[in-house]
């Protein structure tokens, strides 16, 4: 087998670390999973049986890799980990969308992708300059919940918008025009619900774009981490 590089975006391959969500994989991508990677002190841990088990169901090679899963995971406990070949998505037309425009937090990102699979949202879109969706560690803070979404990035929100033109746009911006439950209360899928930079936000333009929200808060702060942002959003659209 050829030697496992460190992770680059460049790689037509990623890491899955971490048993849990290694599981996740193989339960909703089992065509992606290429390798298992094990840590000796792991082998009878019950999580790590069960990845065996399927993995030799599915015909997927095993092999002790203690280093590798150090190198990408950065810790001396990670038990195992799968290399899966990365793969193409499609957004389903029909369904309500979340759109994170320029996120560059890796933690962030993958937080946000575990709410919405949580809350009830698939389909993300996810819009350049961004974090790579397949980093290892952005997997790892989705704790599998990538893998059950359909995840296609984007040059630019154009694009994005040249695929869905009709649906209803709703950007979140600390100046928006309405509240947000107010807003929820009306809304009716398919719809997008749009997300903007940690730092930055979603540029003035969008404001124009669609019923731009807002979340209310008190003072005290400035704003809220994205990843509460996008939680708390999605789970009100869609237990409105």
């Amino acid at each position: 087998m050829p030697k496992l590089e460190p992770y680059s975006r460049k790689l037509d391959y990623s890491y899955q670390l971490g048993v849990f969500p290694s599981l996740m994989l193989l339960e909703a991508r089992p065509d992606c999973a290429q390798r298992l990677l094990l840590h000796p002190a792991g082998l009878e841990n019950e999580g790590v049986v069960k990845l065996r088990e399927r993995c030799a169901e599915l015909g997927v090679r095993e092999e002790l890799a203690e280093r590798v899963l150090r190198r990408e995971s950065k810790k001396d406990n990670c038990f195992a980990g799968l290399v899966f070949k990365k793969y193409d998505c499609a957004l389903d037309p029909a369904a309500s969308h979340a759109v994170l425009c320029q996120i560059s937090d890796n933690g962030n990102a993958g937080t946000a992708m575990r709410s919405l699979l949580g809350f009830g949202i698939r389909d993300v879109a996810v819009v350049r300059p961004c974090v790579d969706v397949f980093d290892p560690h952005v997997l790892r803070a989705s704790m599998g919940a990538f893998f059950k979404l359909r995840v296609k990035v984007y040059e630019d929100f154009d694009a994005y918008r040249a695929d869905f033109p009709d649906r209803p746009l709703y950007p979140f911006m600390l100046d928006g025009a309405r509240p947000l439950n107010d807003v929820a209360r009306e809304a009716r899928p398919p719809f997008s619900l749009v997300f903007g930079n940690e730092q930055t936000g979603l540029p003035a333009r969008f404001a124009s774009l669609g019923q731009s929200v807002f979340i209310p808060q008190s003072d005290e702060i400035d704003s809220l981490n994205l990843a509460v942002a996008v939680s708390v959003g999605t789970y009100t659209f869609m237990n409105r």
